[in-house]
Formats: structure tokens, sequence, C-alpha cells
């Protein structure tokens, strides 16, 4: 059963989920696990599906909005800014250390798609965490700066020029809204058809997933790149998951590349076969699996 709690990062509260094993016993030290969602996700989403499993294996797991989104404070609202994405992480981490019941040199990390490119990134400076795993892990920086980024770029400061002379915030969305309007498009990719799936029906929309994205921090995505030092300074035990069905949103490469450079003497890369990017969001057969894989990780590291 998740617990509703409040943390700071900066000046504002970030909104948790906290999970705590069925057995749990406030007198004794547990290890925990930071459960980051993906880009456009909330926390009572897949990052939630995955911290649920894993109280249930005995660790403490906190899942959290990103700043600007859902439940999370922040002004303005809709920003993905991957330096405040790594910024949550921190908090959440410093949060954890507060609480009488953690073991503050047991704490790990878990993203899942754009998730997993931030834990990775946030474990190489936050060396309180002490095991990374990554889920169908993306690069969002990379995936966004495929097609015409400079384009897209040159949009953005036209449109910085008219929100700087008085209009409003352009907000524009992650994905199609509604299955229907993917298939007007001509949508043909596995990824963002599943994504639609997914995020718009009711196979796993959320009322905080609103599917907004204010246009002009896209900029700040554009300049990330996840893995960047990862070869010097991504050290800890790494678990990296991913499925053998590939499109568009390119984790199964992008875990492929995170393997080949972080300087992990641990790492494993398991690929899932038959499993799609959101085949690992919420599909039993294969979360089950990636659970199975994640739990002895996170068992014999923290």
């Amino acid at each position: 059963m998740a617990q509703a709690v409040k943390f700071k990062n900066r000046t504002w509260d970030m909104a948790g989920n906290l999970f705590l094993p069925s057995n749990f016993d406030q007198t004794k030290k547990y290890a925990a696990i930071v459960c980051v969602h993906p880009g456009s996700s909330v926390k009572e989403q897949t990052a939630g599906i995955y911290a649920a499993k894993l109280a249930a294996e005995g660790f403490v797991t906190l899942s959290f909005d990103a700043s600007f989104q859902g439940e999370s404070g922040g002004e303005p609202r809709y920003i993905e800014d991957p330096a405040m994405r790594v910024e949550d992480i921190h908090a959440a981490v410093d949060y954890l250390t507060t609480l009488h019941y953690i073991d503050e040199n047991r704490i790990g990390v878990l993203g899942v798609c754009a998730g997993g490119g931030y834990a990775a990134n946030a474990a190489m400076t936050e060396r309180r965490i002490k095991a990374v795993g990554t889920v169908a892990g993306a690069n969002i920086g990379r995936l966004y700066r495929e097609g015409n980024p400079i384009q897209t770029l040159e949009a953005i400061a036209q449109q910085r020029t008219a929100e700087a002379r008085g209009a409003e915030p352009m907000i524009t969305s992650w994905i199609p809204n509604t299955p229907e309007e993917a298939q007007a498009a001509g949508v043909k990719d596995i990824d963002v058809l599943q994504a639609v799936d997914y995020y718009r029906t009711p196979r796993g929309q959320y009322p905080t997933a609103c599917n907004k994205l204010r246009f002009i921090s896209m900029a700040n995505i554009m300049t990330f790149d996840a893995f960047h030092l990862a070869e010097k300074l991504l050290t800890q035990p790494l678990q990296i998951i991913t499925g053998s069905v590939a499109g568009a949103f390119g984790s199964a490469k992008d875990g492929q590349e995170l393997f080949e450079r972080a300087a992990s003497k641990q790492k494993d890369l398991y690929v899932i076969e038959g499993a799609s990017h959101y085949d690992l969001y919420d599909g039993p057969e294969y979360v089950a699996q990636a659970v199975d894989k994640l739990v002895p990780f996170y068992k014999e590291n923290l």
C-alpha cells in the first residue's frame, strides 16, 4: 500500500508515494530504491508498478512526480527539464536519508524509459546511490535530437520571442491524444502506438498524466546526453533490462550503449525476448521477468 509523502526540492514540494514491505518493522533498517518515471508519466503509472513489486520483496521504495509535473510543485508547469529531473533524484535520496528506518548506505535507483537515463545520469554524481537499474532506459536527449533538431530549435527561438512579448505559453503534447488521432496522423511505429495505448486509454492512463509539454522546454532536452561521462563516473553496479522488439524510442540501442560505456565493473545487459518497450511498463509476463532479474541484483548490492 502506498503512503503519500512530500519532500523538498529547492523551494517547492515534491509529491511521492512511499511503499513499505508488508512485514515492515520501524525498528529495523531497510534498503531503499528510488523509482523514476518516464517522460510524460507520473508516479502512479509504471514507476509505481515497479515500486510496489520491489516493496513486496522487502525494499522500501519511493516513486514521485517530476518537478513541474503531476502533483509536484514548481513553476511554470509542464516543463521537462533534464537537469531538474536529475536534481529530483538527488532530492529523493535526501528525503530517504531522513527516515530513521532507511540504511543510508543501501540506497539504489531504478528508472524506466527516460527515467532510466536520468537514473544513470544522477548516479554519476550521487554517490549515495549504490546500485543502478534501468528498464527500457532511454537517452531522451538522443531521441529528441533525431529528425531535424535545428528546425525545432528555430521554432523554439521564435516561440520564446513571442512569449517574451506577451504571448500565451505554447503547450504541446508528448504523443497523440487518442488512438484515433494517431491513426489519422498515419502513425505506424510500435513505440508511439503503444505509448498512446498505455497513456491515453484505460490501460494505463491517470488523471495527472495529462500529456502536456511546454514547447520551449524542449531546448533543454536537445542538449542533454544522459550517458555523458558514464565511462568515467558511472561506477556503481548496473543492471540494464531491455526488450528485443525495437521501436522508434530506441531503448534497446540505448541500453547497449550504456552497457558499453559505463565504467561499472559489475554490469549486466538482460534482453527480454519478445518484449516491446511498453510491454516492460505493465505487461505482467514481461514485468515479472524484469522484477525477477532486479530483485537479486538489488539484494546483492544493497
